[in-house]
């Protein structure tokens, strides 16, 4: 067992060493509900275990800008700057004493079939191309906010014939994330595990600095939940997020999968 762990460190060192992505995600908006731990239980990816805070669990509605994106250090045609909406839930897994937390996906959204193939393909990811839209309101051309501190986001996809939205509208300065805060255990995961058509899981890096964030004076979600996420997630998305902040973002890099 004990080669076992090191060989796999070994392979996640040397993973760490190959970027396979490198990008920009700016105006992250973060829309967080607490949930049934037995809605995910059949979708944690093996290996690893739900990630809760304060003995809650949640799922997240993030909508962001995807940014001067490049895979293997080539810039991707045509498809460099686009707009990205997923529902993600969060894991964790103990490594040698080391607990790495991570994300795993439901489903993310992509305005172009050739962003949402090369996804499935190199993480078994359930993207989705859709039409896609947004609105950045409240910023300079350094996506600064304007001098009254402003700030709002708009994403949209179409589906079912009508547009659906994630909204929000900051309140108030930005602020550096307070460590152990919900805002903290939301943005700092750092890791990424995806299950696998055979059952196994892949596990992946994410690497950016710490981001400051927003509080919402407002945040809504108008969508057909249950036909975009299935009936288990109607009732949750449906209601009031429980907390919603909005990130700045950074430069990020991905780095390579590894197979647990």
């Amino acid at each position: 067992m004990a080669e076992m762990q090191l060989q796999e460190e070994q392979t996640f060192t040397a993973s760490r060493q190959r970027r396979f992505l490198t990008a920009q995600w700016r105006h992250l908006a973060m829309l967080n509900y607490e949930i049934d731990p037995a809605v995910l239980q059949s979708r944690v990816p093996r290996g690893t275990e739900l990630d809760m805070r304060d003995g809650k669990t949640y799922v997240s509605v993030v909508g962001f800008m995807f940014l001067r994106a490049k895979v293997l250090g080539v810039p991707v045609p045509f498809h460099r700057n686009f707009e990205e909406v997923n529902l993600r839930f969060y894991v964790r897994r103990q490594v040698r004493g080391e607990v790495r937390r991570g994300v795993a996906f439901i489903k993310e959204l992509v305005p172009s079939w050739a962003i949402a193939t090369l996804a499935r393909w190199a993480y078994n990811e359930n993207y989705v191309a859709l039409p896609m839209r947004h609105e950045i309101g409240g910023c300079d051309q350094r996506g600064d906010s304007d001098s009254h501190g402003r700030r709002s986001v708009v994403y949209e996809w179409r589906l079912a014939a009508r547009w659906n939205s994630l909204r929000f509208q900051a309140a108030g300065p930005a602020q550096p994330l307070e460590p152990g805060s919900l805002e903290a255990f939301i943005a700092e995961h750092y890791f990424g595990y995806c299950m696998q058509r055979d059952g196994s899981t892949i596990e992946y890096h994410v690497e950016h600095p710490p981001w400051h964030v927003w509080q919402a004076a407002e945040a809504t979600l108008d969508c057909d939940v249950t036909q975009l996420y299935g009936a288990e997630f109607g009732e949750v998305l449906s209601r009031p997020p429980d907390s919603a902040f909005l990130a700045d973002g950074s430069h990020v890099t991905v780095y390579r999968p590894t197979r647990m």
